[in-house]
């Protein structure tokens, strides 16, 4: 490149005219063409829209694939069980355009879908909820444990007691909430069907020959009180026993003898 084309780069940045005597009229012509111009770019205010009683089967990609149609959807959130994986039958879908979740909310509302009529409403900007659409992007993966198989799953000994546990303190806490409301209700509940745990006998045995002999200090009490009941029981009940008497020899045996 030569000195002279260097500095006509810049020039042409500037829009000079070729007749130096016309210059003034042409930058007015370029001012005006500027001003006409559309603006650029406007980012459109996304949408949201929510969508009730939608039909089993109708999952992320059926309702991706179907809504764009009427426009490009950015994200869909469908609301699933997080035990079992099973659709709750409603979601939300967003749109790029605010005025198009609006024409599908209109149009879209008691549309019969595989014997169901769908709800759909618009939902406006301030009552869309921020984490709305956490997770959204994510592929769902159906739970390897569902909640059926962990409920029927065999149960230790330590486990059912914490399970027990944990249902009577629900319960009592439902019962707590009842009464504070003056809601008479009673029920017989868990606490019914938990059998009750019998008083200790005090006759029964405590000793090392038990299969797992407790050392509590109530069970030392216990069995420090059952000895001295039994040594009582022994001073009380003396036993005697009576010597019984040789047989008398009859004096005519004696005369006999001596005849």
């Amino acid at each position: 490149m030569t000195e002279s084309d260097s500095t006509a780069a810049p020039a042409g940045k500037n829009l000079l005219s070729l007749d130096p005597a016309q210059e003034t009229e042409f930058r007015k012509k370029v001012q005006e063409v500027k001003k006409k111009r559309p603006k650029k770019y406007e980012k459109l205010t996304p949408g949201v829209i929510y969508l009730g009683h939608i039909p089993q089967g109708f999952f992320e990609p059926q309702i991706r694939i179907y809504f764009s149609q009427f426009g490009s959807v950015r994200r869909v959130r469908l609301s699933r069980s997080k035990k079992t994986g099973r659709s709750k039958g409603y979601a939300f879908v967003e749109f790029e355009c605010d005025e198009v979740a609006k024409i599908v909310a209109d149009t879209m509302n008691n549309y019969l879908l595989a014997e169901r009529l769908l709800k759909c409403c618009f939902i406006p900007p301030e009552k869309v909820n921020p984490k709305l659409f956490i997770g959204s992007q994510t592929q769902f993966k159906k739970p390897s444990f569902p909640a059926v198989k962990r409920y029927n799953k065999k149960r230790s000994v330590q486990e059912r007691r914490k399970m027990t546990s944990k249902l009577l303190h629900k319960e009592t806490h439902l019962r707590k909430r009842l009464a504070q409301k003056g809601i008479d209700y009673d029920f017989p509940g868990f606490a019914a069907q938990v059998p009750k745990k019998k008083a200790a006998d005090m006759n029964t045995s405590v000793g090392s020959q038990d299969l797992t002999p407790v050392c509590t200090p109530t069970v030392i009490e216990r069995r420090k009180s059952m000895k001295i009941e039994e040594g009582e029981e022994d001073s009380d009940t003396e036993i005697v026993i009576k010597a019984t008497p040789a047989p008398k020899k009859s004096k005519n045996k004696k005369k006999a003898k001596s005849s």
